[in-house]
């Protein structure tokens, strides 16, 4: 039975506590009968979608694409809900964490016709939604982006390439961003919703990455949308991707952790039950300190997790530097634990389709994608610094 005593911190409520509850009994009930470990394209699309569905009848949907009363996400609620998820699937987590980012910004910047056309469907299952901002040449640095959007009537047109896209080639609609030229650099982006199967649209080649998720390069050819999918106004793409971001920063970190708790419960198995030189490898002093060393990296992660979503959620603060340094410590603890794991599971943690094993694949990413551990170092000293000049 994976530790919960976390949930009597002070960062969580009642609803918090139920949430949890729910998300257990989903996880242990709904997804028995699905293969979790496909990697064939085909069957992968096929597992994100009938995961995404299921989780819509269990009314977690919501979570993850529904503002609370106050127009804001409830950060705590998508950091419990994709640790627990992450701990049991990966692949779960990804589902339920890509309808809320590639919905979030029309939450968030959306009109009244806007969330009434596309947010529906998300929420009931029925349509994947995904985030486009990256480019071959504009990940981390988001201004540098070459897609354009030009004017034409009541039109834009779209010309460009995306890549990295999570979704890619399963999502009903997705989130582009493109330069309309407005000013320079970040001041020249708008964000348009795009529907999969809009002319123009295309999806160019599926990415094969080392932990097997639905993953695309798009490319827009004379992609034609009107001028009301838009969202915002001209020039405000860079503040959608930004706030969007800003929300889902840390949720990053509590996948991470769920993936570090799961790797931890199964090393803590496996070295309860092994006999090497005629003792249980829990007796040894080196597999004592590991256990050791992996719990205070959990600890540590949670505890800096929920604070960043707390004074998210509590204080209504922005909380650049808590996001930034628990998507960084999170991901970063949560390598290190699995490879601890790893290496007390011997050379059966290298093979192919172990638990530990996957996890080892699937935590690589977590430390790149939504703005690498270099790049939330400068975002946490950069915000320091400012405070320090005050």
């Amino acid at each position: 039975m994976p530790d919960q005593s976390y949930l009597d911190w002070p960062f969580f409520e009642e609803r918090h506590h139920r949430l949890a509850q729910d998300l257990e009994r989903f996880a242990t009930t709904q997804l028995s009968d699905l293969d979790l470990h496909v990697e064939d394209d085909e069957a992968l699309d096929a597992n994100c979608r009938e995961i995404v569905r299921r989780l819509a009848r269990a009314d977690l949907l919501k979570t993850t694409c529904v503002l609370t009363e106050e127009g804001k996400f409830d950060v705590r609620s998508l950091c419990l809900s994709r640790e627990i998820l992450g701990r049991h699937a990966g692949i779960v987590d990804f589902a339920y964490a890509m309808q809320g980012l590639g919905s979030g910004p029309i939450s968030l910047f959306g009109t009244r016709e806007q969330r009434e056309a596309y947010l529906p469907g998300v929420i009931a299952g029925e349509k994947i939604a995904a985030f486009a901002p990256s480019e071959p040449d504009a990940g981390s640095d988001l201004a540098a982006m070459a897609t354009t959007a030009t004017r034409d009537g009541d039109d834009y047109v779209l010309n460009g390439t995306k890549t990295w896209i999570s979704n890619g080639g399963i999502a009903h609609q997705y989130i582009v961003f493109a330069r309309t030229g407005e000013a320079p650099g970040a001041k020249g982006l708008s964000a348009f919703i795009v529907e999969a199967d809009n002319p123009g649209l295309i999806v160019a080649e599926r990415i094969k990455v080392i932990a097997p998720h639905p993953l695309a390069t798009l490319t827009l050819d004379n992609c034609r949308v009107k001028a009301s999918a838009m969202l915002g106004k001209p020039g405000e793409g860079f503040k959608i991707a930004v706030s969007t971001l800003s929300i889902f920063r840390c949720t990053v970190g509590a996948a991470a952790l769920g993936f570090a708790r799961r790797a931890f419960d199964e090393a803590m198995g496996r070295v309860q039950k092994r006999s090497v030189f005629g003792q249980k490898l829990a007796n040894f002093q080196l597999t004592q300190t590991a256990l050791a060393e992996m719990a205070i990296e959990i600890d540590a992660s949670a505890l800096l997790i929920y604070r960043a979503a707390w004074a998210k959620d509590v204080r209504g603060e922005r909380a650049v530097r808590e996001s930034s340094m628990a998507k960084l410590y999170g991901t970063e603890a949560a390598q290190q634990v699995i490879d601890k794991a790893v290496q007390l599971f011997g050379g059966l943690g290298v093979v192919h389709g172990m638990i530990v094993e996957e996890l080892y694949r699937e935590i690589r990413a977590l430390r790149i994608y939504e703005g690498t551990t270099e790049i939330q170092k400068l975002i946490i000293a950069d915000t320091l610094l400012a405070e320090a000049k005050k």
